[in-house]
């Protein structure tokens, strides 16, 4: 009986710990923390070499597996209509750079895949799961401006519809942009 309640309690304190984000998220409107990570081809990549693009930067738990693995499909499907739109996306994980380039190949995935192996960038967006024996990248998503503003932050991500969703709120973002600048 005595290990039975030992073992509830370490099962709800492990809960408790993965609910658990390290810090806080960035808001919109504000400045995106900026960051270098290398990407699946091993190349280092800035958010600052983005500048003057739309970056959809998004965090995931892992490869391979059905969420993640939808939701990447999502944005390799869409990517084209990012491309239209001056976007570019990111996805990062806590995989490391081999990982990323077997499931960018099993997935024919042709955007940047950035490792995170501790989970330091995750954790600069707020976007950690501390699993006690283990930390995982939550699924969160961040549409960055060309400025390098953070526009939109989603934080309840749903795989399935996440690609159409992000692609509608940059479409909107550009408008308000557009109809912004013109009657300047």
């Amino acid at each position: 009986m005595a290990f039975i309640v030992a073992l509830l309690l370490l099962v709800g304190l492990m809960a408790a710990r993965a609910s658990r984000h390290s810090k806080k998220a960035p808001v919109a409107d504000t400045r995106a923390p900026d960051f270098t990570l290398n990407a699946q081809d091993g190349k280092p990549v800035s958010l600052r070499d983005f500048r003057g693009h739309w970056v959809v930067l998004y965090f995931y738990p892992k490869d391979f597996t059905s969420g993640c693995t939808k939701e990447a499909r999502n944005f390799q499907h869409d990517l084209a209509l990012y491309e239209q739109k001056n976007a570019v996306i990111l996805g990062v994980s806590g995989q490391d750079k081999a990982s990323h380039e077997k499931f960018c190949a099993a997935e024919g995935l042709h955007f940047k895949l950035l490792a995170d192996p501790h989970c330091e960038l995750s954790q600069r967006y707020g976007s950690v799961v501390d699993l006690g024996v283990a930390r995982l990248s939550a699924r969160h998503t961040f549409l960055i401006d060309p400025a390098g503003v953070i526009r939109k932050v989603y934080l309840k991500v749903d795989p399935a519809g996440h690609s159409a969703e992000v692609l509608e709120d940059l479409s909107e973002l550009q408008k308000a942009t557009l109809q912004s600048s013109s009657s300047h």
